[in-house]
């Protein structure tokens, strides 16, 4: 950045001229000036320790280096966190626009270099799995046969999309009488975990239920006497549960595809009763086994919301959710 530019970044600062700082970070990016956008974040960050209200611009600095720069600068701006002020967390950011292979020189820590490998794989990119470490992210650097083709995030510069797997068409029933309540398991928990950020960060709320019964019995024990249903399939459900654990909801912060995908692994892991994922023979046969449900109460517009009941024929037991998170 010359010292015309430097007084300038400078002067916006000092004046917290948002507006203008925004429309330099513009410029900046649209010039593909990456270094002189590594200084706006610099010095903004410098600027918020003495008290100036700039964090902001220092977040869309690291955005649309995240996004648009070559690899070395995406890279670097990278970090394991949550999404902050951003659209979404960096790495995952950095991830939808830039391949492995870019990228894997310029990122350091082992769980954002994990974080990045797991989204590429999620993008149908192939990743050695001895370049990262595999204790970050405790799933295999591949999509199952069983699992779904994950819908990813799409970052844009003025917004983003986090678009969900086609479902099944659902039909109104009139739910038969409640299951009997059964013990809380580790499967209430973890359905509850997938939608957490819903609830703690956001304006969200959400409820899990286990009963003897089947789903629709485990459905009316949330207290609705009709509801929209449909039968779905094994990777209709994970879909749905990914998509759910990678979003913050409305205000919380998005936490990402892999831990989506990793929160879908673990309910599945809890419903079947491992302490720890099985074989992907075992997935492929145990999985299937189950009764899937997607339903909603019909009375949802807009908004997040996640309505699912699932049913294990041989135990007898059921178990059923309904997470809504509104604008």
């Amino acid at each position: 950045m010359d010292e015309a530019a430097a007084d300038r970044l400078a002067t916006l600062i000092e004046s917290s001229d948002l507006a203008g700082l925004v429309r330099l970070v513009d410029a900046e990016a649209r010039d593909r000036r990456w270094e002189a956008l590594v200084d706006i974040a610099e010095r903004c960050r410098e600027a918020v320790e003495r008290g100036k209200q700039v964090w902001a611009i220092a977040h869309y600095a690291e955005y649309r280096l995240a996004l648009e720069a070559p690899a070395a600068y995406a890279g670097a701006v990278v970090g394991d966190e949550g999404a902050g002020l951003s659209l979404g967390p960096l790495w995952e950011v950095a991830a939808t626009t830039h391949t492995w292979d870019d990228l894997e020189p310029h990122l350091g820590a082992p769980a954002s270099r994990a974080l990045v490998a797991h989204e590429r794989v999620l993008h149908g990119e192939a990743v050695d799995p001895s370049t990262i470490d595999p204790r970050v992210v405790d799933l295999p650097l591949s999509v199952m046969s069983w699992e779904p083709a994950y819908a990813t995030a799409v970052y844009r510069v003025d917004g983003a999309d986090f678009p969900q797997n086609p479902g099944p068409s659902l039909e109104w029933v009139t739910l038969p009488p409640s299951g009997r309540p059964a013990e809380e398991d580790d499967a209430v928990h973890a359905l509850l975990d997938l939608v957490r950020p819903w609830s703690d960060e956001s304006s969200g709320r959400a409820v899990a239920v286990a009963v003897e019964g089947n789903a629709l019995e485990a459905v009316a024990a949330l207290g609705p006497r009709r509801a929209r249903v449909s039968e779905a399939t094994l990777e209709q459900a994970l879909a749905a549960m990914a998509w759910a654990g990678a979003s913050g909801g409305a205000f919380g912060r998005r936490r990402g595809g892999p831990v989506g995908r990793s929160g879908a692994w673990w309910v599945l892991t809890a419903l079947l009763g491992y302490d720890e994922p099985p074989t992907e023979r075992e997935w492929g046969t145990e999985g299937r086994d189950l009764e899937w449900v997607l339903w909603d109460p019909g009375d949802q517009v807009g908004g997040w919301s996640l309505h699912l009941a699932i049913a294990d024929p041989d135990d007898g037991l059921a178990w059923a959710m309904s997470a809504v998170d509104m604008r």
